[in-house]
């Protein structure tokens, strides 16, 4: 008998720069791929009827991250398009910047999603507080990983 287990594991880099362009927090965190994103991905096995991950967001929830959530808790500005989208084998790797004024506070949460709005949420995040200030910049690059096991 054949018994194939895909696995899913994404990590955040977290950089957060400021007005000078001097690191200020730099950071890894894990993250969880909710119940609605990995309907996401078979769905796209059989097309693609849905949107592919465009947005990144931000917010100031602490609520534990869960399977069943669809939505960031508590969202900082809005959603941010995608600076880039890169597939390598079985890694995809999303980056966005969030700049002077966006996704600024006591960032505790982030998401990915196919949509500015509503939409399919891929994955959320919680961690301990990353302060970004008004005038500080922010980049996340968000890498997920598909393995056999």
């Amino acid at each position: 008998m054949i018994t194939d287990q895909i696995k899913l594991s994404g990590n955040l880099d977290i950089v957060v720069r400021d007005s000078n362009g001097e690191v200020k927090e730099k950071r890894q965190e894990k993250n969880l791929v909710v119940t609605a994103g990995l309907g996401f991905i078979a769905s796209r096995m059989k097309d693609t009827t849905d949107g592919a991950m465009s947005h990144m967001a931000v917010g100031s929830g602490t609520t534990a991250a869960a399977a069943g959530q669809t939505d960031l808790v508590s969202i900082l500005g809005s959603r941010e398009a995608l600076d880039s989208t890169s597939v390598s084998g079985a890694v995809v790797t999303y980056v966005s910047s969030f700049e002077a004024g966006e996704g600024t506070g006591a960032i505790t949460e982030a998401g990915i999603f196919n949509a500015s709005s509503s939409g399919t949420m891929l994955c959320r995040t919680v961690f301990s507080a990353v302060n970004k200030a008004a005038d500080d910049t922010m980049t996340i690059t968000w890498t997920i990983t598909l393995s056999a096991s």
